[in-house]
């Protein structure tokens, strides 16, 4: 039922009424006033009385118009039940259209060419930074998402502020393990790629003085990921967690609750300390994988 503005002759007939009523009151009191009323008090004060009581339905009467003017009716009429269920019935029996179900069709069909074409982009744009060659470009533009990883994933947790020597000893370290370098954000801020992707570079290279596409790099996974951070309640680095799944996916295929690590060791200390210590807080089966394959065993 559409609600509207009451009309200008509705408001003209408001007035009338109460405009009546009022002359009906002066009317009455008209009427009682005769020769004598002086010697009957109670007569005119019944009058005047009667005459406020009019003058303060009319006022009340202009303050609820204009209420209703500024501000629409205060209450919205409620459909009954007939008129509810008419409503469902009319929504599952709606037609189908072949039409908008063939534009829905189109439309995320344009959504995956649209993504796979921002995907390329974002991996050249990549390549340059690291400086990789063609093939190197289309293979990460072709990568699909890593499998889950089985058991506990060796995280740790860094800063672009740590020395670059340090960061390379424990990639060569993770290497081994395994395990994956993260990092709350990027040097120059998120908005800058380049700077991160050169700092990567150095950490990942096995010859420090190497430079361009042919540098041979180590097999570490490095993240930027601000919500492993918050998760865990990594204030300070060095830290390593032991997080169970696969801390490298992306945000969009991640689960609402994340698994999470259940001990974090912190300390400027080598990996297999940091391990030791997360050992001796309890998760001695989460490390051992990472152990066994630190050693060489």
């Amino acid at each position: 039922m559409p609600i509207c503005r009451p009309s200008a002759a509705r408001r003209r007939a408001v007035l009338a009424v109460a405009l009546a009523d009022v002359a009906g009151i002066a009317g009455l009191a008209a009427a009682q006033i005769s020769p004598g009323i002086d010697d009957n008090p109670s007569a005119r004060e019944k009058v005047e009385r009667e005459g406020e009581a009019a003058m303060d339905r009319l006022k009340g009467a202009v303050s609820r118009r204009k209420a209703q003017q500024q501000n629409g009716p205060s209450d919205l009429p409620k459909p009954s039940e007939v008129e509810r269920r008419r409503a469902f019935e009319a929504m599952r029996d709606r037609a189908k259209s072949p039409a908008m179900e063939a534009r829905a069709r189109d439309a995320l069909e344009t959504g995956k060419d649209r993504f796979a074409a921002e995907r390329e982009a974002m991996a050249k744009r990549l390549g340059q930074a690291l400086g990789l060659e063609a093939p190197e470009i289309k293979a990460v533009a072709d990568a699909g998402p890593a499998p889950a990883a089985k058991g506990w994933v060796p995280v740790l947790f860094v800063s672009s502020s740590m020395p670059t020597s340090t960061l390379r000893t424990y990639a060569a370290q993770l290497e081994k393990a395994r395990g994956v370098l993260a990092f709350r954000g990027m040097p120059g801020g998120m908005a800058k790629v380049a700077p991160m992707a050169k700092l990567t570079a150095e950490i990942l290279r096995l010859d420090p003085g190497c430079e361009g596409p042919a540098c041979v790099m180590r097999d570490v996974q490095v993240i930027v990921d601000p919500l492993v951070f918050r998760q865990h309640g990594v204030t300070r680095v060095p830290a390593l967690a032991m997080i169970p799944g696969d801390p490298v996916l992306p945000y969009c295929e991640r689960e609402d609750e994340s698994p999470r690590a259940a001990h974090v060791a912190y300390g400027d200390a080598a990996l297999s300390g940091l391990l030791e210590e997360i050992a001796r807080l309890g998760g001695k089966e989460e490390v051992r994988d990472a152990q066994s394959r630190l050693e060489g065993r």
